[in-house]
């Protein structure tokens, strides 16, 4: 049998789009941020020896998690600009030796049978490079695949338009490549050519298919990728879908009126109170507080955060630290420490019932998402009554007065209120 590739995982580039939230490879889907779940699972199919492309700015956090993971050989090198793919994968090059190699990126969350399958082709015949194509009936704009019936690929074609799809198989950065050295050569031999498209490693490809053979993977399987914030619900919902039956804490307080239903998490020290309501696929983290007559459904509420009295929180993410007090959080995403006072709404529906959009570094972005409310940065504090509008982004630190619908994004920092004039008279 082959020797288990060496893993490649891409955590580095840039998060720009994900504002207001910060690095996405260390969003917590539960009790462990995303980069240490995919470690996990592949160190369960055998990978022991991983590099890890990341960035300046998250190099000394992924240094620190991954070294508390018994069993795993992992190193960490940076790519100091985002400059495509294939500066990333040349940053990687001298902390490899030769050898089969497998590359993917932490922002894709797929089920385990894509990279199991993989794996077992290539050590079936560790001669081939190997590709996933994500099998899709509708368009996707990406590239795609152009295979034989066979199977094997012969090019990629990025975004052809619907009528022109080579294939119906989308290219997934999930590839085992058997030689890395050939590989890094052909990057370094695009990197030479005056060409100014950041698409080096897909031309590299293309060239070493010439004279190599390269098989596609057909994946029917679970997939997002965390590019925009709202893709956070999207990898939610996958996590959520993870849990099975109610696992509940031994230190935790479920009161005998509360009522848990479906299958629901229940961390440590968590408190639910009298009257409330988990409703799953449900997580509720450690330390915190479901308060009276309060509803949690098909959501992920991290640790420490109050959900006080008859709060609603239904299909959002809700991180660590956050505090919640008679209000609705609808089709959400807020990051820790976010402050939802009293009264407060995040609107989640368009009075035409159309498709939410959002605006992203300065374009207007279809989210593809009929039901979306607010995305709330770090230590934002949202005053009594406020209310967003759908699809709003409120930056981190952010302040919002009462009684203040928010209709546009509001910048980091940035402070936004109506201003009110109070008359006072006496009986004449």
């Amino acid at each position: 049998m082959a020797q288990t590739p060496t893993l490649i995982i891409l955590a580095g580039g840039a998060s720009s789009r994900m504002w207001p939230l910060r690095e996405k490879s260390l969003l917590r889907f539960g009790a462990e941020p995303l980069l240490i779940t995919q470690l996990r699972r592949y160190q369960s199919l055998g990978y022991s020896e991983v590099v890890i492309v990341g960035n300046p700015d998250n190099q000394a956090d992924i240094s620190s998690m991954t070294s508390a993971i018994p069993g795993l050989r992992v190193q960490v090198v940076v790519q100091p600009e985002p400059k495509g793919m294939g500066d990333a994968l040349l940053r990687a090059e001298p902390a490899l030796t030769p050898g089969a190699i497998f590359i993917n990126q932490v922002h894709d969350v797929v089920d385990e049978s894509l990279p199991r399958d993989l794996l077992a082709a290539f050590q079936a015949d560790p001669t081939s490079t190997y590709l996933t194509g994500y099998e899709m009936e509708e368009y996707f704009p990406g590239g795609y695949l152009i295979v034989d019936g066979a199977g094997r690929i012969s090019g990629m074609v990025e975004k052809p338009g619907a009528e022109n799809r080579p294939s119906k198989l989308v290219n997934v950065v999930a590839h085992i490549h058997p030689d890395s050295a050939a590989l890094f050569d052909a990057l370094r031999a695009e990197y030479a050519k005056d060409i100014s498209s950041d698409d080096h490693y897909e031309r590299a490809m293309d060239a070493l298919m010439k004279t190599r053979v390269y098989k596609a993977i057909p994946y029917k399987g679970h997939w997002s990728a965390l590019k925009f914030p709202w893709h956070t619900l999207d990898v939610m919902g996958y996590f959520l879908g993870q849990i099975k039956g109610q696992q509940v804490a031994e230190s935790a307080f479920i009161a005998k009126t509360a009522v848990l239903v479906g299958d629901v998490v229940i961390g440590e020290n968590a408190k639910v109170f009298p009257g409330a309501a988990v409703v799953g696929p449900a997580y509720i983290g450690a330390g915190t507080i479901v308060g009276n007559n309060a509803l949690v459904r098909q959501s992920m509420v991290l640790d420490r955060c109050e959900v006080g009295f008859t709060t609603e929180i239904a299909r959002s993410y809700v991180a660590d630290g956050c505090g919640m007090h008679a209000c609705r959080v609808l089709d959400s995403i807020f990051a820790p420490r976010v402050n939802f006072s009293a009264g407060c709404t995040t609107a989640n529906l368009r009075i035409d019932h159309g498709l939410v959009s959002s605006v992203v570094k300065g374009q207007k972005l279809n989210t593809g998402r009929d039901k979306l409310g607010a995305i709330v940065g770090q230590g934002a504090f949202i005053a009594v009554d406020a209310m967003t509008m759908p699809g709003v982004k409120i930056g981190e630190r952010a302040q919002v007065g009462p009684g203040t619908h928010v209709r546009h994004d509001v910048r980091d920092g940035q402070r936004i209120y109506v201003k009110q004039e109070i008359v006072v008279e006496d009986e004449g």
